[in-house]
Formats: structure tokens, sequence, C-alpha cells
């Protein structure tokens, strides 16, 4: 159980119950690492709509998404997440325990495309050390193929795990899966 208090699915009423009922038909259930957002259903809603638009990104695939959510929280000490997304490239990707474990240590090991994990290095080192990016690193994804806005949308992705591992960690999410 989360140290803060939450609103359950089953409790819920108003703007959170409509938002929980959006997230079950989606996805079957509400996680508990949203409902961490219900004491404001302003948060809760941003971060559902959020999550909306980043899985349905139409030039980041779910795989690349998964990739920077696991292992930007396998920096930020996020079990709940470097889990969740594991088992999302297993269960909904199909790679292999074998191809996961190589990805978690050494990110261009992981079966996503050159292009892919060119992208992917920048996140991974933007959230380490967002000091450190330079041009050049810009200018490389760039080169492999990526847009400026897309750039943006991975780098945003990886910034708001960093954001949710904190969140996570913070109020100690359970895990629900």
């Amino acid at each position: 159980m989360s140290i803060l208090q939450t609103v359950k699915p089953e409790s819920a009423t108003g703007d959170v119950a409509h938002i929980y009922a959006q997230i079950k038909n989606a996805w079957g259930g509400v996680p508990t690492a949203i409902q961490i957002f219900s004491p404001n259903p302003f948060l809760l809603k941003h971060q559902w709509e959020y999550y909306g638009s980043i899985m349905q990104h139409p030039a980041l695939s779910p795989a690349l998404t998964a990739c920077i959510r696991m292992l930007v929280s396998q920096k930020g000490n996020c079990d709940y997440c470097i889990d969740m997304n594991a088992g999302m490239l297993m269960n909904m990707m199909g790679w292999t325990p074998e191809q996961v474990a190589a990805t978690r240590e050494d990110y261009m090991a992981s079966p996503l495309s050159s292009k892919e994990k060119t992208l992917l290095g920048l996140v991974l080192k933007a959230t380490s050390d967002s000091t450190a990016v330079s041009t050049s690193d810009i200018q490389a994804a760039r080169d492999a193929g990526w847009t400026d806005a897309e750039i943006l949308d991975a780098v945003n992705h990886g910034a708001r795990m960093v954001a949710g591992d904190i969140i996570i960690n913070t109020f100690k999410i359970e895990r629900d899966f």
C-alpha cells in the first residue's frame, strides 16, 4: 500500500471515477502507479492523457518507449517501472527474457533498430547528465532520421520517467502485476 492516500477504483467518484473508467476500459484495470495521481484529479487526467499520446506515438515505437522507461528507471532504482516495462517488452513485443537482460546490460545489444538505438542513447545521456548533451548528439539523432519533434518527444518521455520514478519510489507504490 502506498504511504499516500489514494482513491481506490471501487470508491472513486466524480472526475476520478470518470478517468478510472477510461483506464479500466483501455487496460482492464487501474494500476497502482496511476492511482497515485488520484488525490489530484488534474494530475490524474494529465497523466492518463500523456500515456495515451505516447502509447500511440506515430514515430516512437512501443518497444522504444518501453526501453526508455525501463532503462531510465534502472538508473532511478524504480523496480516497479523496470519490471513493468520488461514485462511489456516480453508480453506485448515478444522479446525473450535474454533480449531484455541484454538490453538492460547494454542498450546497444537490444533488438531495436540502429535508428532507435541512436535516439535511446541520446535519451539515456540526457536523463543521466543533461549538461553533457551536445549539438553533435542532437545532430546524430537527426542524421539517424529523427525529426526535432521526435527527439523532443523522446527526451521528454525520458524526463517524465525520471519524475515518475521519484513519485513511485517516494510513495512506496506496490506492484500490482
